[in-house]
């Protein structure tokens, strides 16, 4: 590494800069995406798993051990590769070659359904921490079922599992570079890219590793600042020991 020759401003030359550009885009829209079809999806599974109704908890628990269990690398080709051939010829040809953006909206789509597991998990762990007495209290008071859900589990269960779900955000913008197995564009795949037509494999993902910290640095930040105006009254938050 001493007698190495760093050679940064290849990264500023044309196409390389627009490459780093492109890339970082595809990532953060990667995950944006997957995150919203990730949270409600999480959230209603989650909500299904604590209900007293046992069709939707066994639904609500065989999607969660499926998803989760699966690795993502896996679930990913099989979204690509093999979901395509199941379907009627029609609609398989459209999938693989008609629809816009296959590469990229199939990555979406895997990372959105499997991130959507362990938000269930984190959304189910938070609604069974608040104890039983307040869903009582609240069917008490004449709520629906439903209504204790929305006006009384929900917003105290969202308020603690803030910080596991800024993890898993997190998780699904570094999971987004598997999206580079299938033909996806992303900043590790344009990293690469630019290894190969420069040599400059250090400069190249030394760049994408400040990128992916940088983002994640600002999304802690934010999320804790989240968090302390949040927090229940008696509780810790952080920075506050």
């Amino acid at each position: 590494m001493g007698s190495y020759r760093w050679n940064w401003p290849i990264l500023l030359a044309d196409p390389y800069y627009g490459w780093i550009v492109s890339g970082f885009g595809n990532t953060c829209l990667i995950a944006v995406l997957a995150w919203i079809i990730a949270f409600p999806l999480g959230s209603a599974i989650g909500i299904a798993r604590t209900t007293e109704l046992r069709p939707l908890r066994f639904a609500g628990t065989a999607y969660v051990e499926v998803f989760r269990n699966i690795p993502l690398l896996a679930q990913m080709f099989l979204w690509y590769f093999v979901v395509p051939e199941l379907l009627p010829q029609d609609w398989g040809r459209w999938v693989k070659r008609d629809m816009p953006y296959p590469q990229f909206l199939t990555s979406v789509l895997c990372l959105g359904l499997y991130t959507a597991s362990r938000v269930a998990e984190q959304v189910r762990s938070g609604l069974e921490a608040i104890p039983r007495g307040q869903h009582h209290a609240g069917l008490a008071m004449g709520l629906t079922p439903a209504q204790v859900y929305r006006y009384v589990r929900l917003p105290v269960a969202f308020r603690i599992i803030i910080p596991s779900l800024t993890s898993d955000f997190l998780g699904v913008f570094k999971n987004s570079s598997l999206a580079l197995t299938i033909g996806v564009l992303e900043l590790t795949s344009q990293a690469r890219q630019i290894e190969e037509y420069t040599f400059a494999a250090f400069e190249a993902f030394a760049t994408a590793t400040l990128l992916y910290c940088a983002v994640t640095g600002i999304v802690i930040l934010a999320m804790r600042q989240v968090e302390r105006r949040t927090r229940i009254p008696g509780t810790i938050a952080i920075g506050t020991q």
